[in-house]
Formats: C-alpha cells, sequence, structure tokens
C-alpha cells in the first residue's frame, strides 16, 4: 500500500474522561481489555501512513508512554479548545507534508481500515478538498446533521443550532474526514470561537469549504457503530458488543 505514502493521519487524544467517572485520559479507558485508542491506531496502522500525529493533553505522559512507537509523533494541546484547536496542533509535525490528511477520534474504536481506504478513494476521485464520513441514525439526537442541496453536501449543522426542519435530518456528521493538506492548516487559522462553548470547531471547515465555491463530499458508512463515539459507561457497554 505504498500508495498511502502521501497520507498522514491525525488522531485527537486530548480529552479526559469526565463523565467516565474516571480521571484517566479518556483513550484510555478499557474496552475488552484494550485501551479506546489502540482500536484507532490499528485502524489508522491499516491504511499504511506516512505519519500518525496523536494529539495528546489531559494526563498524556499516561498516553504516550502507553503508545510510543517509531510510527508515531506525539503533539500536545494544552490547553484544550476544541476539535479544530486539536487538529491545528498537528501543523507543528506536517508543516511539510504534501497530501491527504486523515482525522480521526481516539474515542471512536470502531472505526475499520476498509471505511478509511473508502474516505480516501472518494475524496480523490471527487478532487474533494474535504470528505466527511456520514451515517444516518434514527435518533440523531446531539450530533451535527449534515445538509445537502441537489445531492451533494451543503453544510454542517450543530444539533443546538438548528432548525426544527433539520432536526428531522437523520444523516449525521460522524467526526471523521480527509483534508487535502494544502486546505486544512490554512482553513483552521481562520476558524473563530464565536460559539456558546469558546471553542475551534473542526465542522466549521465543512461550511467554510462550502461557501468558497470547494468540492465536499461525503462517504456514508452503513455500519453506525463505526460513528459512534465513547462518552458514558453506557456507550461503552453498547460498543463492547461490536468489537470481534
Amino acid at each position: 500500500m505504498n500508495e498511502n505514502k502521501n497520507v498522514a493521519v491525525v488522531i485527537m487524544a486530548a480529552g479526559k474522561g469526565t463523565r467516565m467517572r474516571t480521571d484517566l485520559p479518556k483513550v484510555l479507558t478499557p474496552m475488552k481489555g484494550r485501551p479506546l485508542l489502540s482500536y484507532v491506531l490499528k485502524a489508522a496502522r491499516g491504511i499504511n501512513p506516512a505519519l500518525i500525529a496523536v494529539i495528546v493533553g489531559h494526563k498524556r505522559d499516561m498516553v504516550t508512554d502507553r503508545f510510543k512507537a517509531d510510527d508515531i509523533a506525539f503533539v500536545t494541546q494544552e490547553p484544550q479548545l476544541g476539535t479544530g484547536h486539536a487538529v491545528a496542533q498537528a501543523e507543528q509535525v506536517l508543516a511539510d507534508f504534501d497530501g491527504d490528511i486523515v482525522t480521526l477520534s481516539g474515542d471512536v474504536p470502531l472505526i475499520k481500515k476498509e471505511t478509511i481506504e473508502k474516505l480516501i478513494s472518494a475524496h480523490r476521485g471527487a478532487d474533494a478538498v474535504l470528505t466527511v464520513l456520514t451515517c444516518d441514525l434514527d435518533d440523531p439526537a446531539s450530533y451535527g446533521r449534515i445538509t445537502r442541496a441537489g445531492g451533494k453536501i451543503a453544510g454542517n449543522v450543530e444539533a443546538k443550532d438548528a432548525t426544527a426542519d433539520q432536526l428531522n435530518v437523520k444523516e449525521i456528521n460522524c467526526g471523521i474526514y480527509v483534508f487535502k493538506s494544502s486546505f486544512l492548516f490554512p482553513a483552521l487559522k481562520q476558524v473563530n470561537n464565536n460559539n456558546a462553548q469558546g471553542e475551534y470547531y473542526l465542522t466549521d471547515l465543512i461550511n467554510m469549504a462550502v461557501a468558497d465555491g470547494h468540492t465536499v463530499c461525503g462517504v456514508k458508512t452503513e455500519d453506525r457503530a463505526e460513528a459512534l463515539g465513547v462518552n458514558t459507561a453506557k456507550d461503552l457497554e453498547a460498543l463492547e458488543d461490536g468489537v470481534k
């Protein structure tokens, strides 16, 4: 898979496991005896990227000690100011990288390497600046909704900002992307934190790219478990059923 040497992976792994009622870094939460991050790293390594950048923060030494390896560059996010801010830190190790950058969440453990490969293939086929993984959920709850016009992605709307009609949309943003490196880091510098949480969101790049007339692509997974993150003990229990 040498073709993927012009692919790098960024994994967001800086968060606390607050709602897990543990002081562990969230990505070290065990699932079937293995830390959540180990599942994500396995999928990332499956595509044979040029580099894996892991963004660490809360109790970072615990994460780096557990996962230190030649193919991983650890980058610290301090303080933690949102997903956009997290990925922006990776420019420290990817400033000279020219290719496609896959962004994954260290607490979304059931993503498959085959799905990442589909994302990359669709991204390149469409010559998109940004490709997002989506799926349909019967109860999308607090997930961001993907809006479309004529079948094409028209934007991303956070649940708290959505209209009643938009809340009826079942297609959600899974938070897993492929970006052209030439788009990603300059675009992240344009993201602001004018929102209720005062954070910089990676999702803002969808609306920015559409507004600027760039091609934005979406790939829908039929396996909903790939989209689900671990925020609570109940989430963990639900996902463990899908672990092989």
